[in-house]
């Protein structure tokens, strides 16, 4: 049915006919409208199938509650309502619709922040408005549906903006053929951890810069390109605005794109792989903004910008820029009023001439090597809003200027050389100021103990003061209900938290450390903070029950106190935790079975050096992410549960120090990313066989098995492969990080042991990557030492000390150039001390002492070197450093020991069968060894020429006797 406002439009044009063409009176109840101008009845006009899609459109979502509630967001097609009696109301006149004056189609819709929520489709009624010329449904949630194909129903379209809206998938092809868009906005469609959710091939991207000549305002940030930019991004002669923030590009920048007369924002942040260089600008340059900021630009920026008169904001951080002092040219920029130029190589003071930018709002110059005073002249600088100098060589004091900058609201100078006193009331009339970070100087804060006019007191978000000998909780922060970080540790902070804290910012800390203090006392059986993700109270005297953080938290560290009593089982509720570290207390009871499943994301657990009893938790899931699990110093029991074959991503293993009684995990062989494995000081006992399918462990560098129960041969290749033990040149350590707060708390554990050498336990805090031991000391293995170690080239200590092994030194040994301890004493070792060991030029840890080892100790660089308690306890050892000296080269040779031996061939004989057969006759002595030559008749007539050769080295000891 034709609308009402379509039968007035029409019957206005009969009249208008009936006037221009015949004589005959109007009637005085119609003439006004008449003389009414065309426009006011066309706006009125509006086409019934247009108006019916949009309805339609409108139907087809919810409206996001949560949305609606942001500012500036409302939804606009809550105006959007059919009219009584079936016929809609003119949809020109509904929010966010716009209709051509002349036609009455729909020609623009801007739906922006209008609180969408669902899905969109190629089929949604949305695409029968074909007359559409803009369309804007930026700042939605489209629930992660495609950017439809049906786009190219609209080939009038000039502007299209779908930013912050939530699509995913690939950017349809169809896009390039809108060849009229002056205005493409595909950015910020990101999850929640803002990660882009698009994707654009590169051969689309390359025809939709071909095709779409009329651009002037493209953004694609946080678009999955994965190209290179194309040359012919140089031919948008209309270009105003690229951003191609954090798009994955690579290769080399067209440089042409420069020379776009029109050009004045560019952004290329965070693109790690694209390669360019900044030319040397005209002054005629339009540019406002650059932004390269995370990509491998180089080259003289001194010489690159000094025209750009007109830049107002610069962002070259985390380039390649070339080094040597801070430009000095940039104090030309007089218009910036954003500058980062953090995280390059210039280093020096800060240019003088920097004092002419008056108009900064922003200046960030971090990690930068700056060196000197901070200026006196940023007194003047009355727009400042955000001063980062963190991470810089700065010295002298914290100038009290910063009392002026009353726009002031960000103050970065953590990690300098900064002396003297900073007093908060520097800052406490800066009503706009939010963020301080003067942690790791040698600065003293001072703030006042006594009550202070909270209506005074800046409302901090982040507040960090780490390092900065603070002797108490500053009184102003009980006035704070806005802090998000709040960092207090490392100070000297003595006595009980103050229980103003506990009220403090409830609703809306996120971070707190106040580890490293000197606290005491008993804290809240529950932490307050119902939106914490981020607790250490660790290195203090805290007693009493280990107190429970919200379930939000992520992170909890409480190691080194004084906790005491059974872990309560709320903690099972913290589903979400990522880190969780209660070493080093008095903790008792068993470890709460929901620590093997309770939280998928958990990474780190270290429950070590408590009074923990009972088991391990028996499940764990495939769904682990956990890479360091430490129960060491525990009281902990019974065999390892099987299920930790499925934390596929472990890496650190310790579990040192307790009573488990199992064999040894060779069903561990799958996990592929097991590096450190410390069973030491425990009840593991059996032999370590051939493991099935001859599989070793793929990453396994460190294995500490010492004072343990196993027995029989320890041989090398079962357990560790050539490739994961080879020398690597890596002075990176074992650790994880863990992006608690995406993008911004990064903390970084590390594996951490302790090794035994020469009796001496050695702890080490951190483990390097290059890092390889070997450690199966004070057990019961016997037999030869396996010759394959000595292909463990990547070996750095070596413990097989306290054993039954037998036989000689491998020569192998002097292949692991990069050993630097090698224990092997309180053995049954036999034989010389091979000469190649003299090649070992890095061991500084060496004892072969109470052995039967005999002759010359080799002279080299270093076995001259240790002490005689590294080979006492042979007696007939001789050299240095023993007082026993060497006999000439005519010396006789020494008899092994009698005992069940291998010898070079691995044959199996009793040498006194040898012996009786040189008193009793030879033929005597070789049925006496039948025993053994029953097992193994093939070797016979091998037996019997070493026989022969023993005879002759008597004959010879007989006769060096005579000389006697």
């Amino acid at each position: 049915m034709m609308g009402l406002s379509h039968c007035l439009f029409l019957f206005f044009i009969f009249l208008k006919g009936c006037n221009t063409s015949t004589s005959h009176e109007v009637p005085s109840s119609t003439a006004h409208i008449i003389n009414m101008p065309l426009l006011v009845f066309v706006l009125s006009y509006c086409h019934d199938e247009e108006s019916s899609a949009l309805l339609q459109f409108k139907q087809s979502f919810t409206i996001d509650a949560f949305a609606s509630g942001l500012e500036g967001a409302y939804p606009k097609v809550l105006s959007w309502k059919q009219a009584q009696g079936g016929n809609n109301t003119s949809c020109c006149t509904w929010d966010g619709v716009e209709c051509d004056e002349h036609t009455g189609h729909v020609i623009g819709l801007d739906l922006r922040s209008s609180c969408l929520y669902g899905s969109i489709h190629s089929n949604s009624s949305l695409f029968r408005l074909v007359h559409l010329q803009r369309l804007n449904l930026a700042d939605n949630h489209f629930n992660y549906s495609q950017i439809p194909t049906s786009i190219r129903n609209f080939p009038r379209l000039t502007h299209l903006d779908l930013s912050f809206s939530v699509f995913s998938g690939r950017v349809p092809s169809e896009v390039s053929q809108l060849v009229k868009l002056s205005l493409l906005n595909l950015s910020h469609n990101t999850d929640s951890s803002g990660v882009g959710l698009l994707t654009l091939d590169g051969s689309d991207f390359r025809s939709l810069v071909q095709n779409l000549t009329n651009l002037q305002r493209l953004r694609l940030r946080f678009i999955n390109i994965s190209s290179p930019i194309p040359d012919s991004m140089a031919n948008l002669s209309f270009l105003t605005t690229l951003d191609l923030h954090q798009c994955h590009l690579f290769g080399d920048f067209p440089a042409r794109i420069f020379q776009l007369q029109n050009l004045q924002n560019l952004y290329l942040r965070d693109n790690q792989d694209l390669i360019g260089y900044l030319p040397e600008f005209n002054k005629s340059s339009p540019l406002i903004t650059l932004d390269v900021h995370g990509t491998r630009f180089s080259g003289n920026l001194a010489f690159s910008i000094k025209n750009l008169g007109s830049l107002k904001q610069l962002d070259v951080g985390a380039c390649n820029f070339s080094g040597g002092l801070v430009p000095s040219s940039l104090g030309n920029l007089r218009e910036l009023t954003y500058l980062d130029i953090s995280l390059n190589q210039f280093g020096g003071p800060v240019p003088d001439s920097f004092a002419n930018l008056t108009k900064l709002s922003v200046f960030r110059s971090s990690s930068s090597q700056l060196t000197g005073p901070i200026p006196s002249w940023l007194g003047n600088f009355s727009e400042l809003t955000y001063l980062d100098f963190g991470y810089n060589r700065l010295s002298g004091s914290v100038p009290t200027f910063f009392s002026n900058l009353t726009n002031l609201q960000i103050l970065y100078l953590q990690y300098n050389n900064l002396t003297g006193i900073v007093e908060f009331r520097t800052f406490q009339n800066l009503q706009n100021f939010n963020q301080l970070d003067i942690r790791s100087n040698s600065l003293e804060f001072i703030s006042e103990s006594t009550a202070v006019n909270a209506s005074t007191v800046p409302q901090f978000t982040q507040l960090r003061l780490t390092s900065c000998n603070l002797r108490e909780f500053p009184y102003f922060l009980r006035h704070q209900k806005r802090l998000q970080y709040l960092h207090l540790n490392r100070n000297k902070i003595h006595g009980q938290v103050p229980k103003w804290m506990w009220n403090m910012s409830t609703e809306s800390l996120i971070q707190l450390d106040i580890s490293e203090n000197f606290l005491s006392g008993q804290l809240p059986v529950f932490i307050p903070w119902v939106n914490q993700q981020y607790l250490s109270l660790a290195s203090n005297m805290f007693h009493g029950p280990l107190p429970i953080p919200p379930s939000s938290t992520l992170v909890y560290q409480a190691y080194d106190n004084k906790f005491t009593g059974n872990v309560s089982p709320v903690i099972c509720n913290m589903s979400s935790l990522m880190a969780l570290d209660l070493s080093n207390n008095n903790l008792g009871g068993m470890i709460p079975q929901c620590f093997g499943n309770f939280s998928d994301p958990l990474i780190v657990l270290i429950l070590g050096n408590n009074s923990f009893h009972g088991t391990l938790p028996q499940t764990y899931t495939n769904k682990s992410k956990l890479w360091i699990l430490d129960v060491s110093q525990n009281q902990l029991q019974g065999q390892l549960p099987r299920s930790l074959a499925n934390c596929l991503m472990l890496e650190t293993l310790i579990l040192s120090n307790n009573y488990f009684n199992d064999v040894f995990p060779f069903w561990m062989v799958t996990l592929p990313e097991l590096k450190l494995l410390a069973m030491r000081h425990n009840e593991f006992q059996g032999l370590i066989g051939k493991p099935e399918n001859n599989q070793q462990f793929p990453k396994l560098r460190v294995l500490d098995i010492s004072h343990n129960n196993f027995t029989g041969k320890f041989v090398a290749e079962y357990i560790f492969s050539k490739y994961a033990m080879r020398s690597v040149n890596q002075s990176t350590y074992m650790t994880v990080d863990i992006d608690y707060i995406s993008g911004y708390g990064v903390l970084d554990y590390g594996s951490k042991i302790t090794i035994t050498i020469k009796r001496v336990d050695r702890y080490y805090a951190g483990v390097q990557e290059a890092f390889a031991v070997i450690d199966i000391s004070s057990n019961k293995f016997e037999g030869k030492i396996d010759e394959s170690i000595g292909s463990l080239e990547g070996l750095w200590s070596l413990n097989f000390s306290n054993n039954l092994l037998s036989g000689r030194i491998p020569s192998s040994f002097g292949n692991l150039t990069n050993l630097e301890a090698l224990d092997l004493s309180n053995n049954k070792l036999w034989g010389e001390i091979p000469k190649q060991l003299a090649q070992l030029t890095f061991l500084a840890e060496f004892n072969v002492s109470h052995n039967n080892l005999t002759g010359p100790i080799p002279r080299g660089p270093q076995l001259n070197t240790f002490s005689i308690s590294s080979y006492e306890g042979n007696p007939e050892l001789c050299g240095d450093p023993l007082p026993k000296r060497c006999q000439s080269s005519n010396s006789p040779p020494q008899l092994p020991p009698s005992s069940t031996e291998e010898n070079d061939s691995g044959i199996e004989f009793e040498w006194t069968f040898v012996l009786a057969g040189c008193g009793s006759g030879f033929v005597v002595g070789v049925v006496l060894a039948d025993l053994v030559i029953t097992r193994r008749r093939e070797l016979f007539l091998e037996i019997v020429g070493m026989l022969i050769r023993l005879m002759e080295r008597i004959t010879n000891l007989k006769r060096f006797g005579r000389r006697d």
